[in-house]
């Protein structure tokens, strides 16, 4: 199978390679979301001594950058209370914790979560975080940029491989919403 974006040399469909996916993502593809057929999720096996987003779009080409979208773990704290959420933005920017985010969760403040935090509650693997197969009720925050994309490029959840789907599937997943303003440009 030919990957819909990239220069990927293993590239196939998500469903058929449940067995290099961590368990939530495994279950979440398993299971579909949204009318997103699984054959519009696509797989493709990567070095994950690579995965990081310079490197890799170093690596496949800078034509990724734009396509890539980076899922990154927020916590907002008010009183003695902390909601944990994903934020989806380009690779090409970063995301307005400070701002979209803080007012989105109504939070006093807020900050990236921990990398223990992060992987133990996720399941997933550091650097291959992805908004597929995220912790039952978690808000999932998409940049529109990232919705808008016919074809995007996300993490795994592990630092082998990534997933290519479409953007407006990200949308589609539970609790996604999109939120103005949240990738920023670096």
């Amino acid at each position: 199978m030919r990957a819909p974006i990239g220069t990927f040399e293993d590239a196939g469909p998500a469903v058929d390679r449940i067995g290099l996916l961590t368990p939530p993502v495994a279950k979440a593809v398993r299971e579909g979301w949204g009318g997103v057929p699984a054959d519009r999720i696509i797989h493709v096996d990567t070095d994950p001594a690579i995965a990081d987003t310079a490197v890799f779009v170093a690596h496949h080409g800078a034509d990724l950058l734009d396509r890539s979208a980076n899922c990154v773990v927020v916590a907002g704290k008010r009183g003695g209370e902390v909601t944990l959420a994903a934020c989806v933005v380009l690779s090409s920017t970063r995301v307005d914790v400070n701002g979209a985010v803080r007012r989105h969760l109504g939070a006093r403040k807020a900050s990236f979560a921990s990398m223990d935090t992060a992987v133990g509650e996720t399941g997933m693997e550091y650097g291959g975080i992805t908004p597929v197969g995220l912790p039952d009720g978690w808000p999932l925050l998409l940049d529109p940029a990232v919705v808008d994309e016919e074809w995007v490029l996300i993490g795994s959840g592990s630092r082998r491989g990534k997933l290519i789907l479409p953007g407006k599937a990200l949308a589609a997943l539970p609790n996604a919403v999109i939120v103005e303003g949240l990738g920023v440009e670096v």
